[in-house]
């Protein structure tokens, strides 16, 4: 997906010029789905402090995150947006719905801003790049946070015909994407059902509701959004790419792998992102169990010729 680059990054994209305007109906929707869960967050630090966690939230909490956030690793990003490997069409469904219950918009929209993210990487075009205004402190700065959070205000996104004209043609895509609403409803639906068949109280239905509904889908959008931020702002640069984009260890363990994400762009189609010794990568090992099962098969795994010709240091 990457197309040419020159050696240097773009320099700051000019603010067009006009008056201020209401937010559209999207931008308040997106506004309450980022607000709510990040006042939740905050919320759930005095309250672990004071109360601790049940057993049934955290093990609702844990089981929750990495349903979406292996949809989102797993399926948005590896299968549907590079195609690292095909999958029988239950798993195809299973992962679009698995991803959706992250609440980062409908699926066809998510893959035609990452695939025009790869096309453009930290150049003009570029949905999330954390160097549209510049390289100052000030600018980046600035950009991290556009990159991180403020690109979603955004009102135009890719073009779906253009960018994921593969999906557009696929009926059963088409309505999970268009029962998004439906499958935000049941990603805080959902935890709450389970909390009260655990526990048998409406207590135990609200506890689930903030902690695996409201705080886990906090955590699963600020770990994908520091990707998108810290991912091309910082961090080693082992294999050769056409943009910033660093790896980040600390990450990792969050983001299933995502984090590896120098590899990433220097061989986008990879369905391995650690591809070094003792970077963990969940979602490769997630699709190896997959392929050992018959699930998923023609699957891109990265060979040692592949990463050494990528690697910095050869020639």
């Amino acid at each position: 997906m990457s197309s040419e680059m020159s050696s240097e990054l773009p320099g700051p994209t000019p603010v067009a010029a006009g008056g201020r305007s209401w937010p559209t109906g999207e931008q308040l929707m997106i506004a309450v789905f980022v607000a709510v869960p990040f006042l939740a967050l905050v919320a759930a630090v005095p309250l672990a402090w004071r109360h601790g966690l049940s057993p049934a939230d955290l093990v609702l909490a844990v089981a929750f995150y990495l349903v979406s956030g292996l949809g989102i690793t797993v399926g948005f990003h590896r299968h549907f947006t590079h195609g690292s490997f095909k999958a029988v069409r239950p798993l195809r469904i299973a992962l679009a719905l698995a991803g959706s219950l992250a609440v980062q918009g409908p699926l066809i929209t998510w893959v035609a801003d990452h695939r025009k993210h790869h096309k453009y990487s930290d150049r003009d075009g570029d949905p999330h790049s954390p160097w549209r205004y510049g390289h100052s402190a000030r600018a980046l700065a600035k950009g991290m946070l556009y990159a991180h959070l403020g690109w979603l205000f955004e009102t135009e996104h890719a073009s779906p015909r253009t960018y994921a004209p593969d999906l557009v043609r696929d009926r059963a895509l088409m309505l999970v994407s268009r029962r998004f609403g439906v499958l935000v409803l049941a990603s805080l639906a959902l935890p709450a059902l389970c909390g009260a068949a655990l526990t048998r109280s409406w207590q135990g239905a609200l506890s689930a509701f903030f902690w695996a509904g409201l705080v886990r889908i906090c955590l699963v959008h600020h770990v994908t959004w520091s990707i998108n931020s810290i991912c091309h702002a910082t961090g080693s640069r082992p294999f050769r790419s056409r943009d910033r984009s660093g790896n980040v260890w600390w990450l990792a363990p969050l983001s299933f792998g995502e984090s590896w994400h120098n590899l990433h762009h220097a061989d986008p189609t990879s369905a391995r992102h650690g591809v070094l010794t003792g970077q963990l990568d969940a979602s490769a090992r997630l699709i190896r169990w997959f392929e050992r099962l018959g699930w998923a098969h023609d699957v891109r795994w990265p060979d040692a010729d592949r990463v050494t010709g990528r690697r910095k240091d050869t020639t």
